[in-house]
């Protein structure tokens, strides 16, 4: 079950744990909408390393203001960016749903 919703607002992780990591370093710590849930596969983070990656995780697309991403970017200021993430890296943000 999705703990996340389309349009609710989420912060991804700033962790910086060793190993094989699926979650960009450049979205990490960055602050997003959810624009939709892809469904739920094996971890690949345990895939890596041999193991079955179960229980499945829930998969979504994240879209970030790309200013959010790259705060000296000189694009338009509708530009995004959209990265699949894994729920164990979201967290919930106050304030409810929200476009970037």
């Amino acid at each position: 079950m999705a703990r996340f919703a389309p349009g609710e607002r989420v912060r991804v992780r700033d962790a910086r744990p060793s190993g094989h990591l699926r979650t960009p370093t450049y979205v990490r710590g960055k602050t997003g909408v959810i624009e939709r849930i892809c469904g739920s596969f094996p971890n690949p983070e345990e895939l890596a390393y041999g193991r079955d990656g179960q229980p499945a995780r829930p998969l979504y697309r994240v879209r970030f203001a790309q200013n959010e991403v790259w705060p000296d970017d000189q694009g338009r200021g509708g530009d995004c960016v959209e990265v699949e993430i894994y729920e164990h890296w979201l967290e919930p943000l106050q304030g409810g749903k929200s476009e970037p």
